[in-house]
């Protein structure tokens, strides 16, 4: 497979089964509204869902209430989200970049459909990766990633937040477009997997930039490249992966809004407007670039081609390398 064929996201949108024509100025539904998070409290989409949903509380006047369900790196929840029928409220899935794009191509044991069982209905945003080393290391450019490969091939170490995390397909993609072979070495989240890298036991990792920030800024770990075409506002003076010879490299984790499957299209219009409102609003912007996330919002439709998309790419990526559950 060409480079520029796993690399592209290149996919349109499938067909919405509840398109429909613009929303009512309607109320909302009665009864409790919820937003369902796949991780445990603290984390990345748990501190976005919280402020999205503290805004939409002030917007609706009624409480937002934010349920954790943690486990399968997101997936039970959103198993459990898509198998369940809700008779009342407002019920939402803060979907993710795992649950919705790579984990179904992965596990046998997921049963759900991301593409049909769901209602899309906003992008909150996505933020890059980062290439980073131990400060130690001292490698300062990618092509000296690349080269150190070349020279020690099946011996340089990448390590990543758990098997089918974008931390190991982000390694697979570089794998493949640099034509090197290195070792994946999964752990259990973010911050194990730091600690082995800032103390030389594995040598890189395409790390989240929520994850790595403080580390890099702390000059524990060297941050070498970040892993959207575009610089991230937190970062202006990190080159991407593109900037430095990977042409459309693109890997980042991304944070949205569905809705059950048989969710009308006209409610799922209106919390996407107010979605929408949130994402504007100034305190939530100066909040999200803190932790760089970027290019949130946008239309239902956007949000339906872009999860497209990200299906199509990382599943042409996971076939590629072959990645399965034992890898």
């Amino acid at each position: 497979m060409k480079r520029r064929d796993f690399i592209a996201a290149g996919a349109t949108a499938l067909a919405a089964p509840w398109a429909g024509a613009a929303p009512p100025a309607s109320e909302l539904p009665k009864g409790p509204v919820k937003i369902l998070v796949g991780w445990a409290p603290g984390g990345g989409t748990d501190v976005f869902a919280r402020i999205v949903g503290q805004k939409l509380s002030e917007i609706w006047g009624r409480p937002v209430i934010v349920e954790n369900k943690p486990g399968a790196t997101g997936s039970l929840a959103a198993e459990y989200f898509a198998k369940t029928r809700f008779t009342e409220g407002i019920n939402l899935l803060m979907a993710h970049v795992n649950t919705h794009a790579i984990s179904p191509q992965i596990f046998k044991s997921i049963t759900y459909d991301p593409l049909k069982d769901y209602a899309p209905i906003a992008l909150i945003g996505a933020t890059p990766h980062i290439l980073v080393t131990s400060s130690r290391n001292g490698h300062a450019a990618v092509q000296e990633v690349v080269e150190l490969c070349r020279k020690s091939p099946g011996k340089v170490s990448f390590g990543s937040s758990g098997t089918g995390s974008v931390q190991h397909l982000a390694a697979e993609m570089f794998n493949m477009a640099a034509g090197v072979k290195s070792i994946h070495v999964p752990y259990k989240g973010s911050g194990p997997m730091q600690t082995d890298l800032i103390g030389g036991q594995i040598d890189f990792s395409f790390d989240t930039m929520t994850a790595a920030t403080a580390q890099v800024r702390a000059g524990k770990m060297l941050g070498i490249a970040q892993t959207r075409v575009n610089r991230a506002k937190g970062f202006p003076a990190m080159p991407t992966m593109d900037e430095q010879g990977f042409k459309g490299f693109d890997a980042s984790s991304w944070y949205g809004v569905v809705g059950p499957r048989d969710m009308s299209r006209e409610l799922a219009q209106r919390i996407n407007a107010d979605i929408n409102r949130v994402l504007a609003m100034p305190d939530v912007v100066s909040r999200f670039d803190g932790y760089g996330v970027e290019d949130g919002g946008g239309s239902v439709d956007k949000f339906a081609a872009f999860m497209a998309a990200e299906y199509k790419k990382w599943g042409d990526v996971v076939r590629a390398a072959k990645v399965t559950e034992e890898s």
